[in-house]
């Protein structure tokens, strides 16, 4: 079989194809991450952002130009992750390389290759070599060297193809972490899965038991057979103290009585609080034994809950809604106030009531695991009541799609590029909406800039770090991202990393325990931190995040 000209229907077949194997290849993916903790979501990124992608190519109709168009208008708007949005940068200059034609010649094919590789190249900060970069610069070289030896389309995939194989398995000497941690780049892999599936779809072969996998879930609110809901407290209570010498410690130890998801944020003048209560006026009480009390809100979450489910529209079991309610709120259909309105994206609801008890306007949900698509941020950012918007992706691995999600917005917005929680907060304190989007963005990066972040977690394979062997189950300290310390319990591994990060005296540590761990485990290693660490402010915070027992902050 040889084939002279790539068309439309030829392309929508290898891309349809590329997705299925890499949903069935995504698990094998996720598990080439650098370090063995249970985020590797590098192949359910790439895979939910090719089939956002493979979803617009479905609809598309037209020539060659027109399907190419459609796979980068749709993996622009579904990237997720780093790994994702490099994908859809190199799908982008590969339409671009196509625009407009009706056919494309093996050379074309192999320049439009060349052209996403550009494009990528030119959409990173800081390209890094032996990543899904390498992999797919050094495979289109060899499309462009086979389309000029006369190779037809087939020719030039196959050659692509081995080539960034033999890059991938290079990829450990030229990057060392991969070599410590006895991995290949697990984007490079994914990429080389979609290059695989596309030769055979092009080819036209058996693909019986590959499927794209369903459309990504939008979150939907749970509730009992009978639409009610088991609420242990019933009164959301927030409220603001104000005073001198306020003590912290005492409000939280008072209220921390009276109900669950408490926060209590704040300086010797001001506090801020939020709780879950059944009695919201002995909550008020104790603040108001403190000092005087500003902007009290209390709201019935029964009640709450009761009329969320009565406006929800009811179906038969198994039935599809006909169409979604549209929300019309800042979406400009009404007219955006003049303002700047605060996006931070996060999981746990302790953390999510944190950043929104701080002044953030939304959290959109997201982080470890569950990276944001950038149609999700430009979303959210319209959906804001504000004409402009400073977004914080608290993430390494969200940053990208938060970019591309500023270019794409109507809105003006700028992001502060957040790497974790503790950096999120830490620039939202530093938010002043009397000053202009700029100055906050300048002010919010520079607070965040001394924050050191720690987070504890376990490991999901057997794997070795500095010589040390780390066993399946194993706890682990992460400093800033990296793999830092280990240990066999939660509490030994957050001693550990803080001696490597408590540096002056004075110091505030801060932290927010997650959804395993018991607020008895977690007062319990406060108390040990304070006993190890007297000069320093200790807090403690529900922060309810999945996969991290703890997330420690030192400022």
């Amino acid at each position: 079989m040889q084939l002279h000209f790539l068309e439309g229907p030829h392309l929508r077949q290898m891309l349809l194809a590329g997705a299925a194997l890499l949903q069935e290849k995504k698990e094998e993916i996720n598990s080439l991450n650098v370090f063995p903790v249970p985020d590797g979501d590098t192949g359910t990124n790439m895979s939910l952002t090719m089939t956002a992608a493979v979803r617009e190519v479905e609809k598309a109709k037209g020539e060659l130009g027109s399907i190419a168009g459609a796979l980068a208008n749709g993996s622009l708007m579904g990237a997720r992750g780093n790994s994702g949005v490099i994908l859809s940068q190199l799908f982008r200059g590969f339409a671009a390389g196509l625009e407009g034609k009706v056919k494309a010649s093996p050379l074309d094919f192999a320049l439009a290759l060349q052209e996403g590789v550009k494009t990528a190249y030119r959409g990173v900060m800081k390209p890094v070599e032996g990543t899904i970069l390498t992999v797919a610069k050094e495979g289109a070289q060899a499309a462009l060297a086979a389309a000029r030896r006369g190779g037809d389309i087939l020719a030039v995939l196959e050659s692509t193809i081995r080539q960034a194989e033999l890059t991938l398995e290079r990829t450990p000497e030229i990057l060392p972490v991969l070599k410590e941690a006895g991995v290949v780049d697990a984007g490079g892999k994914g990429l080389i899965c979609i290059l695989q599936g596309a030769l055979l779809g092009l080819k036209g072969e058996d693909l019986a038991g590959l499927s794209l996998p369903p459309e990504a879930p939008h979150p939907v609110p749970e509730g009992t057979g009978e639409g009610q809901v088991a609420l242990a407290y019933q009164y959301c209570t927030e409220f603001i103290i104000k005073g001198h010498g306020l003590d912290l410690e005492k409000i939280r130890l008072q209220l921390s009585e009276l109900g669950d998801s408490l926060i209590a944020v704040g300086t010797g003048e001001l506090v801020k609080i939020h709780i879950h209560t059944n009695h919201p006026g002995q909550a008020l009480e104790i603040g108001l034994a403190q000092g005087t009390l500003h902007d009290v809100k209390i709201d019935n979450m029964a009640e709450q809950h009761r009329e969320v489910l009565a406006a929800q529209p009811q179906e038969p079991a198994g039935s599809e809604p006909e169409s979604a309610p549209q929300d019309t709120a800042g979406t400009g259909e009404d007219e955006a106030e003049d303002g700047i309105g605060v996006i931070a994206v996060a999981l746990g609801e302790g953390i999510a009531a944190i950043l929104e008890s701080l002044g953030a306007e939304r959290v959109v949900d997201g982080g470890q695991t569950m990276n944001p698509s950038t149609e999700d941020l430009v979303r959210s950012i319209e959906k804001s009541r504000y004409n402009k918007v400073i977004l914080l992706p608290n993430n390494k691995n969200i940053i990208l799609a938060a970019q591309q999600a500023q270019a794409l917005a109507e809105k003006e917005v700028v992001v502060v590029p957040s790497k974790s929680i503790p950096q999120g907060i830490a620039a939202l304190l530093a938010f002043d909406p009397e000053a202009d989007l700029e100055t906050n963005g300048r002010e919010m990066t520079a607070a965040m800039e001394g924050i050191k972040t720690g987070e504890v977690t376990y490991a999901v394979r057997d794997s070795s770090f500095n010589g040390q062997k780390i066993r399946a189950g194993d706890i682990l300290g992460l400093l800033d991202g990296k793999l830092s310390v280990m240990g066999k319990e939660p509490a030994e591994v957050v001693l550990k990393l803080l001696a490597e990060m408590v540096e002056d005296s004075g110091e505030i540590l801060t932290i927010y325990y997650g959804e395993g761990v018991s607020s008895t485990a977690a007062r319990e290693l406060a108390d040990r931190i304070r006993e190890t660490y007297p000069q320093c402010e200790v807090e403690v915070y529900e922060g309810g995040q999945p996969l991290y027992y703890y997330i420690v902050a030192v400022e």
